[in-house]
């Protein structure tokens, strides 16, 4: 993203009529963040309201990623977590996915979600589809080297 001005465009076409449309910023959005998450720091507060909106479920997905690379309160990580919860129960196995990337990511920022975080990532291991319990075991490995001495 060369600027911050086209983000801007990008990121106001997630809320477009067309599903399609929507479905397409937010992907470019997610993409583009995951390089330079700074860019969504001015869009926080929309960033916070829609994931606890959102219906598409490809907005949820992009949204569970991008949401915690921003720098949350612990009031805006408890919000964007309940947003998670429910994603977690979505009828999209990549939502649900997301969902727990989501969870972990923001347990790394705040120690007090971490026992929640790893009973996700256990429930995926055991019950979870595929995918889920292939990013679960990645997960795993992570809160392996990085949370538990």
């Amino acid at each position: 993203m060369k600027s911050r001005k086209t983000f801007y465009e990008l990121f106001r076409a997630m809320w477009h009529s067309d599903e399609r449309v929507r479905m397409r910023a937010t992907d470019a959005a997610e993409k583009a963040s995951a390089a330079r998450p700074e860019l969504l720091t001015p869009f926080k507060a929309e960033l916070l309201g829609l994931i606890g909106e959102a219906s598409q479920q490809e907005l949820r997905w992009h949204l569970a990623a991008m949401v915690p690379r921003l720098s949350l309160t612990r009031g805006e990580r408890l919000r964007a977590a309940a947003a998670l919860r429910n994603y977690l129960v979505d009828k999209s196995s990549i939502v649900r996915t997301f969902a727990m990337q989501g969870m972990v990511d923001l347990a790394e920022q705040d120690e007090s979600m971490r026992t929640e975080a790893i009973g996700i990532v256990a429930a995926a291991l055991k019950s979870g589809t595929p995918a889920m319990k292939a990013r679960a075991r990645m997960l795993r490995k992570r809160i392996e080297a990085t949370w538990i001495e």
